[in-house]
């Protein structure tokens, strides 16, 4: 007997096309040995990295000393994209309308060089390691960081971890029969486990180890796929005939594919995902994921230099081609598989199949993992899904802990040490936790019960400004704070506007349609994504062109067009944190002082090697503690470390390394090279499938 909890019960009931039995899939000890395997192998690399990674730093924690290569960088890139929610709601999505959810994808091939070549250069030379402390470089004042730092982690908690978690759910739940509650603490813990104490080191390189299992698994699955249906011609085929046997009276229209399923490209008016929302609209959306979202940028941060920035973005564009044929195609054979259970529309039949009444794509990846794969490769294929949820879940709660404690926790606390900073953000993550939990519900019945849809409908509500603040920040210097302000302002309430009205009136499905009305929800989120973009952008700039413009010495190197000039900066505002340490004696303490801040303080990204010949005690002895105080404090990177008094010569020596970004020429030519075939392989892909 089971015992049900929003819609998800104890025992998993096996369903093929409507029959099945009351079993727990994966109960043999061939799964059960691969799992077991997985999870002491990962932690075995977390700890590994932890341990040899300097973690009681800001910089040493956050940025991994930057000390990265572009091959973990790349590993890592894709692996922090690719999540569950990627598994389940693409292959979903692809279930229900066909390819062109690939081209979501695609889009970042694109994406990705821009961030390497234009973007990130930017940055490095400003010295930050959050975005919303870049903006406060570039226009000075404290609302623009503040209101970014509250907004991204807004958008974490609404459609990267809720929806990963509950992916993953749906995933545990078909394959393990487990309370999905239950199910997603247990994970979290784990995976908490190596992130809290790990730090980026930690997160990077198991997103590299991670990386190789998704792919890995996902080709194994894919085969035994493409073997069911017959090949690549009779997927077309059996495609197109796939519906369900149940359907209640529904207009055809609702369960039939679509007619244009292997196109990318869809008609600007009637197409689902119509070819100038996905043209224009995406990459709107992508701009703010792929330069200027916190995940991404701090890995690109950590890396040893430009040269290998860049290696790392190439190498992420290459892994992106991969989801097509992973996730789109496998998702859509699932359907040609099982149409009574994933294509069903008849809202009793969804229920009693997946417990939501507006469908049941969203099992559509983790159900033919359950039915095709053998036992032992069905235990791989749970642990991919680990691995991306708990990839995708360590790099948001790295990357959001690093927001809240730089940019929040400075502001309530600007005098606290920076033992009390590592501590703050690690116990915020554990209440990002909680509150994601609580909004799982509401994922599970958005966008007629489409995950990817549903993120991509939240980021195309909130974003646009963003990602329309960042791009005139860094190649418009004449935009100033007050423009700024007032376009993310603006732009926020319009898209407010837009998601709550959705939230109250619901996005209803194809048998149900909302009640919303037509002039609020009937605009496609894509081209609603370009239209809040433009009013942004004209915003910023009108307001910014009537008010006081910033004086160039106040932008060096913070925007393209003096992204070269050697003069010193003289920032809008001093930084907020500085270590406050009483131990510290009077004397010296002006020099230790700059040397915490410099050091200590978010930009630092010293090489690890260079790093530990600074960290030696500037002052007296202090009681040595107790032996179990300083296991904890070593396992979780608080020991007691103090930096060494640096001449003004050397202070100004080491802030030069760190924001430098030349390169080799004969490095920055092979990954230029590679830039140019990147793209090229973009233009062919959209095209042969477009």
């Amino acid at each position: 007997m089971s015992r049900d909890y929003f819609g998800f019960s104890f025992i998993q009931r096996s369903i093929r096309n409507g029959t099945g039995s009351n079993t727990v899939v994966l109960n043999n000890p061939a799964d059960i040995s691969v799992i077991v395997i997985y999870f002491l192998v990962v932690l075995a690399v977390g700890v590994w990295a932890m341990v040899r990674t300097n973690r009681s730093t800001v910089g040493g924690f956050f940025l991994a000393g930057r000390s990265m290569v572009w091959w973990p960088i790349g590993a890592s890139l894709f692996a922090s994209n690719i999540g569950s929610g990627h598994f389940v709601g693409i292959a979903g999505t692809a279930a229900a309308s066909g390819i062109a959810t690939g081209g979501f994808e695609w889009n970042a091939l694109v994406l990705v060089i821009i961030l390497g070549w234009l973007f990130v250069p930017i940055y490095i030379k400003a010295g930050v390691v959050t975005m919303p402390e870049y903006l406060k470089k570039r226009f000075g004042g404290q609302r623009i960081r503040i209101y970014l730092s509250v907004l991204s982690l807004i958008l974490y908690v609404f459609t990267k971890i809720s929806a990963d978690m509950f992916s993953g759910a749906i995933f545990i739940q078909q394959a393990l029969g487990l309370n999905i509650y239950v199910a997603v603490i247990a994970l979290l813990a784990i995976t908490a486990l190596y992130t809290v104490t790990g730090g980026l080191a930690a997160v990077i390189y198991t997103d590299t180890l991670q990386t190789i299992i998704m792919i890995v698994g996902s080709f194994i699955l894919m085969g035994f796929a493409f073997n069911e249906v017959g090949g690549y011609e009779n997927f077309q085929k059996r495609y197109m005939e796939a519906v369900p046997t149940i359907t209640g009276g529904i207009d055809p229209s609702c369960y039939e594919p679509r007619p244009d399923s292997f196109h990318i490209f869809r008609d600007p008016i009637t197409g689902d995902l119509p070819w100038p929302g996905l043209v224009f609209g995406l990459t709107i959306q992508a701009l703010w994921y792929w330069c200027t979202d916190q995940v991404i940028v701090q890995r690109c941060l950590s890396a040893k230099n430009l040269s290998h920035v860049k290696g790392g973005c190439i190498l992420c564009g290459y892994l992106k081609l991969l989801p097509m044929f992973l996730m789109v195609f496998p998702g859509m054979i699932s359907r040609i598989l099982y149409p009574d259970v994933v294509a069903c529309v008849e809202p009793d039949e969804c229920q009693k199949y997946c417990g939501a009444s507006v469908g049941c794509t969203n099992i559509a990846y983790p159900k033919l993992v359950v039915d095709l794969m053998p036992n032992g490769l069905r235990g791989l294929m749970l642990s991919v899904m680990l691995a991306s949820l708990m990839s995708s879940l360590t790099s948001i709660f790295n990357s959001a802990s690093t927001l809240f404690t730089m940019d929040i926790w400075t502001k309530i606390r600007p005098s606290a040490k920076e033992r009390e900073l590592m501590i703050a953000g690690r116990v915020f993550m554990l209440a990002l936790i909680g509150v994601s939990i609580a909004w799982i519900p509401v994922v599970q019945n958005a966008q007629s019960g489409q995950l990817f849809d549903y993120i991509q409908s939240i980021t195309s509500y909130l974003a646009p400004p963003v990602a329309a603040v960042f791009m005139l920040a860094v190649f418009c210097k004449r935009v100033n704070e007050s423009g700024a302000f007032y376009g993310l302002t603006l732009g926020l309430l319009i898209g407010l506007s837009r998601m709550i009205a959705e939230f109250i009136y619901g996005t209803g499905s194809c048998a149900n349609p909302s009640n919303c009305p037509t002039i609020i929800c009937g605009v496609h989120y894509l081209y609603f994504a370009i239209l809040l973009f433009v009013i942004s952008c004209i915003t910023i700039v009108g307001v910014s062109l009537i008010t006081k413009p910033i004086d160039d010495k106040h932008l060096y190197r913070l925007c393209w067009s003096l992204r070269n000039r050697t003069e010193e900066r003289v920032d809008l505002e001093q930084d907020d944190w500085v270590e406050n340490d009483d131990s510290m004696s009077k004397e010296g303490n002006e020099q230790t002082l700059r040397v915490y801040i410099l050091i200590k303080h978010a930009s630092m990204q010293i090489h690890r090697h260079d790093k530990m010949l600074f960290f030696a005690c500037i002052t007296e002895p202090e009681e040595e503690p107790g032996f179990c105080k300083k296991a904890v404090m070593c396992f979780c990177g608080l020991e007691q470390k103090k930096a060494p008094i640096l001449s003004p010569e050397e202070e100004a020596e080491m802030k030069k390394q760190l924001t430098d970004t030349t390169e080799d020429p004969l490095w920055r030519n092979i990954v230029n090279a590679n830039a140019l075939i990147l793209l090229c392989v973009a233009v062919f892909c959209h095209g042969f499938f477009g």
